[in-house]
């Protein structure tokens, strides 16, 4: 029997019973589409964490410390445990390859122009690299500049939907605005820059972390722990090796605060860093879900192996008219093994189809990203063929090794 003619073979007995064919393949239909959905959600994810991390800058260091508690009077270590202000100045004024180093202090205040009046809005003290750093750009009029750093000047620029909601259509250069109790004069805006890792840049103020050092620390806590800064973010050019960057903080760090690679209380973390943690965490939820895949891919296999059953029981005669004409068992088996294989490869086209406009769906219904794989794709209407072949075998031997006289006689 030629392939043409199998193939014909095959089709003409999928398409004598409709219903019943359409019913063994639900099985493989489903875990077909459930493994391309399950896929485009978890690739959606990962693209959307590292979109957001990336978000926040090129080619980005993260420096942290441990904080030990203390206040006046208690014993503390934080002159050799927590990062200092002038921690940032040492790494860029003595490491090579850095583009930009900035550090972020971070309370809330209430801002006022005029009768508008806006609660709990976020101030970031910052440095002059702020811009070159985080990756924003200045829409209008100038970020801060190391000199207004120094004499901690009373100027804020504006995030441009915290500009529209205190200005409207009015021109916010040169106009004074009162944070908390202090007035400051606006002297930039921000271009919109949106949501990067959970933070909406354009609904923020920034001032020299001086000023908020001087102004705005929410504590007694606060002013007592004096310059130190949670975090000290370091930009590195994109002709450095990153590597030799980071030795060369790690080193200069050690030595301003007198300890140990051993035990150094830094921790220093790239955005590749923060991106493969994050995918390892989606990539152990994306096993777990093509395991429940895997299983309604093999209850599908199961399920074409009960009708193929069933049909060599239902076929016999016809098995030994075949066989009385000349049919060997080898023509048998690869009959019914392509029936079989026709079975779980519609099955398996049909999946797709539905996994495709599925994850589609999905991704606009819902608020979660998703972007379909095209390795998804093969992978599942492969398994689907590999499905048919295994389980069509039992019932496609069952039919080779069946005795002509005794298939004859059958009724």
């Amino acid at each position: 029997m030629n392939l043409k003619e199998l193939i014909k073979v095959a089709w003409k007995s999928v398409l004598s019973n409709k219903l019943r064919s359409a019913l063994t393949m639900l099985g493989v239909i489903i875990g077909v589409a459930a493994v391309i959905v399950m896929v485009a959600i978890s690739a959606g994810t990962e693209a959307t964490i590292a979109e957001q991390i990336n978000g926040l800058g090129s080619n980005l260091i993260f420096i942290s410390s441990g904080f030990s508690r203390g206040g006046p009077g208690s014993e503390r270590t934080s002159s050799s445990t927590s990062l200092v202000y002038d921690d940032m100045d040492a790494i860029k004024e003595k490491i090579n390859g850095v583009a930009g180093v900035s550090v972020d202090q971070q309370t809330t205040a209430t801002v006022k122009y005029g009768t508008t009046t806006l609660e709990s809005i976020t101030i970031v003290g910052t440095t002059p690299d702020y811009p070159t750093v985080r990756d924003v750009a200045v829409g209008q009029g100038r970020f801060f500049t190391s000199t207004e750093q120094e004499r901690t000047s009373k100027v804020v620029v504006l995030g441009s939907n915290v500009a529209e909601e205190l200005f409207g259509s009015e021109d916010p250069l040169g106009q004074t605005i009162t944070v908390s109790t202090t007035k400051l004069v606006v002297i930039g805006v921000l271009a919109p820059k949106g949501i990067a890792a959970g933070t909406d840049y354009d609904e923020l103020i920034y001032t020299p972390i001086s000023l908020v050092f001087k102004k705005f620390s929410p504590n007694m806590f606060a002013r007592f722990m004096g310059d130190t800064v949670r975090q000290i973010i370091v930009s590195v050019d994109k002709n450095a090796d990153m590597d030799n960057v980071i030795e060369q903080i790690t080193l200069l760090l050690n030595k301003r605060h007198d300890v140990t690679s051993d035990t150094s209380p830094f921790s220093i973390t790239t955005q590749e860093d923060i991106i493969q943690t994050q995918e390892s965490t989606t990539a152990s939820f994306r096993t777990l879900l093509a395991w429940v895949a895997g299983v309604s891919l093999i209850v599908g296999g199961i399920g074409i192996m009960n009708i193929m059953l069933v049909s060599v029981t239902e076929r016999t005669r016809e098995i030994g008219l075949r066989q009385a004409v000349g049919a060997t068992p080898a023509d048998i088996r690869v009959q019914f093994l392509a029936e079989a294989l026709m079975l779980s490869l519609m099955g398996g086209l049909t999946g797709v189809l539905l996994g495709v406009a599925g994850g589609w769906l999905f991704g606009k219904l819902s608020d979660m990203r998703t972007v379909i794989a095209p390795y998804s794709l093969l992978l599942s209407f492969t398994s689907a063929a590999v499905i048919g072949i295994i389980f069509g075998y039992l019932p496609a031997r069952k039919a080779a090794l069946l005795d002509p006289i005794v298939a004859l006689r059958h009724e």
